[in-house]
């Protein structure tokens, strides 16, 4: 398992820094600028979380069983908080309007604090 987290989480640091790079570059005269602070936004959370799972497949602090419950909760919660943030920043390009989908960035979010809280109980309850 720490294999697996530990790869997802450089993938997603990685891909957070192409974003990034691609928000300052190629957005840049695309997007207006509350457009690209909110890609940017995306971007933040998307690379802090990288380095979440990339701490939590490094951890013995946590149970395999709740790593496996966090890794889950970071994935779909970055999916749904970042990747909603990168279409809804990016409807003026696509020509495409995704504020339907505006209520999954707050289910994302929630699922992000939700893996956080699960490794403050794991960390809590170590008896070491």
């Amino acid at each position: 398992m720490e294999r697996k987290i530990s790869s997802v989480a450089v993938i997603m640091g990685m891909t957070a820094i192409i974003l990034g790079a691609f928000g300052a570059h190629a957005l840049k005269k695309q997007l207006t600028v509350e457009e690209l602070v909110t890609f940017e936004t995306g971007v933040k959370y998307q690379m802090y979380h990288s380095l979440f799972l990339l701490f939590l497949g490094l951890t013995s602090l946590v149970t395999e069983k709740s790593k496996k419950m966090i890794f889950q909760l970071v994935i779909f919660g970055v999916i749904f908080f970042s990747g909603s943030i990168y279409l809804l920043a990016t409807k003026t390009i696509t020509g495409i309007d995704f504020k339907p989908l505006g209520i999954i960035t707050p289910i994302g979010g929630t699922l992000l604090i939700l893996g956080w809280i699960v490794l403050l109980w794991n960390i809590l309850k170590d008896k070491r």
